[in-house]
């Protein structure tokens, strides 16, 4: 399990680093509940140095309450999981976003 706490941390600032003005108002971070029950993430990748950057898909099913999906789509970081995976998915960004290969 990662901790949620260190990867929520990663995300404010890096969702600062894309605050320029106009960024923010255009794009943005959406973490919502799911009535799985779960969470599904969101993260806009346009106009950052993420964008156009390839990203394996993810899809680990644990159990019907420890699973993790994550995708990038048009530009999107589109991830769901189960109710204790936030931090999970929140690392999987993490580490995608701060790898050295843009190869997928």
């Amino acid at each position: 399990m990662a901790d949620i706490g260190a990867e929520l941390g990663w995300l404010e600032q890096w969702y600062q680093a894309q605050c320029d003005g106009d960024w923010e108002h255009e794009w943005g971070v959406r973490i919502e509940t799911l009535d799985n029950p779960g969470w599904t993430v969101r993260i806009d990748l346009e106009e950052t140095a993420l964008s156009g950057r390839p990203c394996l898909r993810t899809d680990v099913q644990r159990s019907d309450s420890d699973w993790v999906m994550a995708k990038v789509s048009d530009d999107v970081f589109e991830a769901s999981c189960g109710p204790l995976n936030l931090g999970e998915v929140l690392r999987l960004f993490r580490d995608w976003a701060t790898s050295v290969s843009n190869e997928p």
